[in-house]
């Protein structure tokens, strides 16, 4: 005899108060099974993949897609057949971004269970109880721009919807109908109609990564005295080493560019200059300075910036830290970064090069207490003695936290940073057999 079941919103391991329903992967009515697919929710800091505690049939969906749920209401109601086991107490917690949340171990546990899924056919008739095949990035973009998912076929492996299709079906070249205009670069987490084509004044809900990053921006440049110094770098040699580096490896699945040639002089210089690795703990009136940095990435993604971090970056060889830095942006931008890859930044970088962006002056991300802007790196007239030549130059500005780094520490980190990109290879040496 069946019997209903309550599963209520858990802590994703975050310790957030409550998540937005981005897109449910069954429907009332459906046969599930224990461990499949069920919910993609957005907290402040990713989409995470709640998968069914229990094998029954989905009685009640308790929120509607675009939800705001409290971390222990219901989500979902089950008719389960058989007696239902005992929720398992919560796993032990430890510290992350913002208040508490579970131990990795527990992270791990849960991506093993989802890669156990039986895989969906690569159909577009897809049976009642079983969702179309995409990311959250997709899912989210399909969402906002009116698409079933159901009537669009995956042209990806297995079946997969891609970004691609989403557009083919906007385009009217596939079996689905948009409801909304072919939309602009993502704005804030969602993607904006045109501007002969979008509403007179469009309303964006502030929440998730934007509401994080918008809380994180304002906490900082409140709270801690900003200050900046800027450095202009011949990097032509820089770019002649990632060449060469690109090169050797190539077919080895190791991509260099010079962005992680700039992260391994930010970690040279952060082990020269200690100082600049601190925060300023102003409940305790403390400046904490760490001997190990987590390397904060400043990454733009479909659904906002976020900072990830590569942990224990100054223990990594070059080549690990390539793979690290590729492994880190794909999952920030498929919207899978794990919770602890957000937490416990030290030291930070963001690029805006790749927007060809000459130079910027960032925010401190909250807790840290330096940040390294880098610019595009090109062609551009540079004075060699009494000549002008054309040299890869790039511009790198230096914000930082004037409370415990002053001018003088600033300016001899920066400029230890561009005698680095000025001539990175006797450096590099050593930190490719480190």
């Amino acid at each position: 005899m069946s019997q209903p079941s309550v599963f209520t919103l858990p802590d994703v391991g975050e310790g957030l108060t409550s998540a937005d329903v981005l897109a449910w992967l069954v429907r009332e009515g459906d046969t599930v099974e224990l461990n499949a697919p069920l919910v993609q929710i957005e907290t402040e800091k990713a989409v995470v993949e709640i998968p069914s505690p229990y094998a029954g049939i989905v009685a009640q969906l308790h929120a509607a897609e675009g939800d705001t749920v409290a971390v222990g209401s219901p989500l979902v109601t089950f008719d389960v057949d058989g007696p239902v086991e005992a929720t398992p107490p919560p796993p032990e917690r430890q510290a992350v971004l913002v208040g508490y949340g579970v131990s990795p171990d527990d992270e791990v546990v849960r991506r093993r269970r989802r890669r156990t899924v039986a895989k969906e056919p690569r159909r577009n008739d897809l049976p009642t109880n079983r969702s179309p095949k995409a990311t959250p990035p997709v899912r989210l973009f399909a969402k906002r721009q009116g698409i079933d998912l159901t009537t669009v076929v995956g042209t990806g492996r297995d079946g997969v919807i891609t970004r691609g299709d989403i557009e083919a079906a906007i385009a009217g070249t596939s079996t689905a109908v948009p409801s909304l205009p072919t939309a602009t670069r993502p704005f804030n987490g969602r993607d904006l109609a045109s501007w002969t084509a979008g509403e007179r004044e469009e309303r964006i809900p502030v929440k998730g990564v934007v509401k994080s990053m918008a809380d994180a921006m304002v906490r900082s440049a409140f709270q801690a005295p900003h200050a900046c110094v800027w450095r202009r770098v011949d990097a032509t040699r820089t770019v002649d080493v990632v060449r060469g580096l690109n090169e050797r490896w190539e077919g080895a699945g190791v991509k260099i560019s010079p962005m992680a040639i700039a992260i391994a002089g930010l970690l040279e210089g952060a082990r020269r200059f200690p100082g600049i690795n601190s925060t300023f703990d102003s409940e305790n009136n403390e400046i904490i300075v760490k001997r190990f940095v987590n390397m904060g990435v400043a990454v733009d993604t479909p659904r906002g910036l976020i900072v990830p971090n590569i942990k224990d970056a100054d223990q990594l060889n070059l080549r690990e830290l390539a793979e690290q830095l590729r492994t880190l942006v794909s999952a920030a931008r498929a919207g899978t970064t794990a919770p602890s890859d957000l937490s416990g930044t030290t030291l930070t970088i963001t690029n805006v090069g790749p927007f060809d962006v000459d130079g910027a002056m960032a925010i401190l991300p909250p807790g840290t207490g330096a940040i390294v802007a880098m610019g595009r790196v090109g062609p551009a007239p540079w004075v060699d003695g009494d000549r002008v030549v054309v040299r890869d130059v790039v511009e790198l500005s230096l914000s930082f936290d004037h409370r415990m780094i002053d001018g003088a520490l600033a300016s001899q980190f920066l400029a230890f940073v561009g005698d680095f990109l000025s001539d990175p290879a006797p450096s590099l040496i050593d930190l490719m057999t480190a």
